[in-house]
């Protein structure tokens, strides 16, 4: 019973279907399993799966969007039963997430976001625009372990230098990732940043190594 009902919650991250994956979660506490294992083997092996096609290009951005939020409306679903019977994911790590100062693009940062939630990271997306005091305020707040920071545009990646050197000023430790349409490695480098990625799938995968290095 159970282990069909993993197939088909993996199936619902892989179809991208919100609305089944927020049935089959419902259907699972109903039948008492609990909430921990409902992400780990149902939900996780889908992100996983469509993680790995995306990076080989067998699947594309629409389908990486669609898979991240099937996840993101299931956890919703569960994370209360969770909560309420003392039980928790392991959280990987704590990311404070937003566009800089000057930028109001949102898309890829969103995905990164979402990415980082299902794969077990607790997200705090400040969305666009952010002032760099408002940033470095909440990564305080939290004790953040990564300050990710997003500019689309030329005129904005500047911004992810001035963050950089106010957190060296501050010595805060905190470990910052970049990204964004013009980064490039040599940007990376120059700005001394912790990590890069050119995809939210990168992303994970960067992050994953810089709370483990941490």
């Amino acid at each position: 019973m159970s282990a069909e009902l993993f197939r088909e919650m993996t199936q619902s991250i892989l179809d991208g279907d919100d609305e089944v994956s927020v049935e089959l979660a419902k259907k699972a506490l109903s039948a008492g399993i609990d909430s921990l294992t409902i992400i780990t083997d149902g939900y996780m092996p889908g992100v996983k799966e469509v993680g790995d096609a995306f990076a080989c290009g067998d699947a594309f951005l629409p389908e990486l969007v669609m898979a991240g939020e099937a996840m993101k409306a299931a956890v919703a679903v569960l994370e209360p039963t969770m909560k309420a019977s003392g039980q928790a994911r392991k959280i990987l790590g704590k990311v404070v997430l937003a566009t800089v100062e000057g930028d109001i693009h949102e898309i890829g940062k969103s995905l990164v976001g979402t990415m980082l939630t299902s794969s077990g990271f607790e997200v705090y997306d400040l969305g666009v625009d952010v002032p760099t005091a408002d940033l470095l305020a909440k990564v305080e707040e939290v004790d953040a372990d990564i300050l990710g920071l997003s500019a689309l545009l030329t005129t904005t990646m500047i911004k992810q230098k001035e963050v950089i050197d106010e957190i060296a000023k501050r010595g805060l430790k905190v470990m910052v990732m970049v990204g964004g349409a013009p980064v490039t490695e040599e940007w990376v480098q120059r700005i001394e940043a912790d990590g890069y990625s050119e995809d939210a799938v990168g992303a994970v995968e960067i992050a994953k190594k810089l709370v483990g290095a941490k």
